[in-house]
C-alpha cells in the first residue's frame, strides 16, 4: 500500500458524490478524515484543477499531497491500494454490469437530482435555506439569506449543464419514477443491486438518492408514495461498516438478466440515446444536442465529460475476453444498452 492513511477529503452533505464516497470508505474500512468544503479544509492542501466535490488529498510514499477528484476512477484506485471488502465484483461480466449501472447513476440519475432541486419552488426554497448554512453555520441570518439567494440563482442558471429545462422535464421525471419501480423490484429479490453485498453501482445510486429521497421535497414525496422500500434502503446504505461480505454474495452472471433486466432496459431507454446524441454533437461541434428520448424531444448543451463516459464504456467492453464480451452482449441484447456499442 503506497497511499498514506487516513485519506483526506473535503465535501458537503448536499453533494451526492461526497455521500457516495463517504459510504464507500466506511464500508471498505478505509480510514479517512473529512473536511466540510469551504469551512474547515486546511489551507495547506492543494487546489484541484477542476473544483469538484468531493476532493481527495492523497499522499503517496511520503510525497506531497495531490488533489484528486472523480469518484469512479478513485473507487478503482482504492481497490488497488487497499485489500479486502471489495466493491467491485470479481466476475468480469458482473463487474461490467456494475460499472454500467454506476455510470448511469453518476451521469443520468444525477439529472433528476439537479432537476428536482432547482426546478420546483419548494425544493429551491429548501436548498437555498440549508446549503449555505452547511458551509457556514455560524454566519449571520442576513448573510445566510444573501448566500442562499446567490447560490440558488447560480445553480438555476446552470441547469442547462445537466440538461434540465422545460422540454426535458417530462423525460427526466418519468425516468425517475420508472427507476424507483426498478429499484423496488431489485430490492424485493436481494438487498443490493449487485447481490448480497454492494458494488460500486450501489454506492453510485445511493449518492444520488441521499438527495432525491432524503433532502429535496418533491422527489422525496414521490419516493415515499411509490417506493418506501427504496427510501429505507438509502438509510441502510449510509453505513455498511458492520456488513461481513463473502465472495458468494455477489450476484451470479446467470442471475443478472432476471434481477437487473428491468434496470438495464431503463438505462437503454434513456441513458443510451442521451450519451450517443451527445457524442454526435461533440464530434460535429454542434452547439446543441437535439434528439428524442422515450418518444419525447430532448435538447441540451453538449457535455464533453459524458463524451468520455461513452468512450470508457466502449473501452471497458473491448477489454473483456471474447467469451465474457459475448456474455455481456447477450445480457444487454434487447435492452437498448446494445446501442452504446454500435457504430
Amino acid at each position: 500500500m503506497s497511499l498514506e492513511t487516513p485519506l483526506l477529503l473535503s465535501g458537503a452533505p448536499g453533494s451526492p458524490y461526497t455521500r457516495k464516497m463517504l459510504a464507500l470508505l466506511r464500508y471498505r474500512h478505509i480510514p479517512y478524515r473529512f473536511f466540510l468544503s469551504g469551512h474547515d479544509t486546511p489551507k495547506k492542501l492543494p487546489t484541484p484543477k477542476v473544483p469538484l466535490l468531493p476532493t481527495f488529498y492523497l499522499k503517496e510514499n511520503g510525497g506531497d499531497y495531490q488533489a484528486a477528484v472523480d469518484s469512479s476512477p478513485l473507487i478503482r484506485r482504492f481497490e488497488k491500494e487497499f485489500s479486502g471488502r471489495s466493491a467491485l465484483p470479481s466476475d468480469p461480466v458482473a463487474d461490467f454490469i456494475d460499472y454500467l449501472i454506476e455510470d448511469y447513476a453518476d451521469e443520468w440519475l444525477t439529472k433528476a437530482m439537479f432537476h428536482y432541486r432547482w426546478y420546483y419552488k419548494p425544493d429551491i426554497a429548501r436548498a437555498a435555506a440549508i446549503l449555505p448554512r452547511w458551509r457556514a453555520v455560524t454566519a449571520s441570518e442576513d448573510d445566510h439569506l444573501k448566500m442562499g439567494k446567490f447560490f440558488a440563482e447560480r445553480q438555476i442558471s446552470r441547469l442547462y449543464v445537466v440538461g434540465s429545462n422545460d422540454t426535458t422535464a417530462p423525460v427526466i421525471e418519468a425516468s425517475y419514477l420508472r427507476f424507483l419501480d426498478c429499484m423496488k423490484a431489485i430490492l424485493e429479490k436481494q438487498p443490493f443491486v449487485m447481490g448480497k453485498r454492494p458494488g460500486s453501482s450501489d454506492f453510485g445510486i445511493f449518492g444520488q438518492l441521499t438527495q432525491l429521497t432524503h433532502f429535496d421535497p418533491t422527489p422525496m414525496e414521490e419516493t415515499l408514495k411509490r417506493a418506501p422500500r427504496v427510501f429505507a434502503w438509502t438509510d441502510i446504505m449510509e453505513d455498511l461498516s458492520g456488513l461481513e461480505p463473502v465472495e458468494s454474495d455477489w450476484i451470479s452472471r446467470d442471475a443478472i438478466a432476471g434481477v437487473l433486466g428491468g434496470l438495464l432496459k431503463e438505462i437503454g431507454r434513456v441513458y443510451a440515446p442521451a450519451l450517443i446524441a451527445n457524442a454526435k454533437a461533440l464530434m460535429t461541434d454542434a452547439e446543441r444536442v437535439e434528439t428524442e428520448i422515450d418518444g419525447k424531444p430532448w435538447v441540451q448543451q453538449p457535455f464533453p465529460y459524458q463524451g468520455k463516459c461513452l468512450q470508457w464504456l466502449r473501452e471497458k467492453r473491448a477489454a473483456l475476453s471474447p467469451a465474457d464480451r459475448a456474455a455481456v452482449d447477450k445480457l444487454l441484447a434487447g435492452s437498448g444498452c446494445e446501442a452504446f456499442f454500435e457504430g
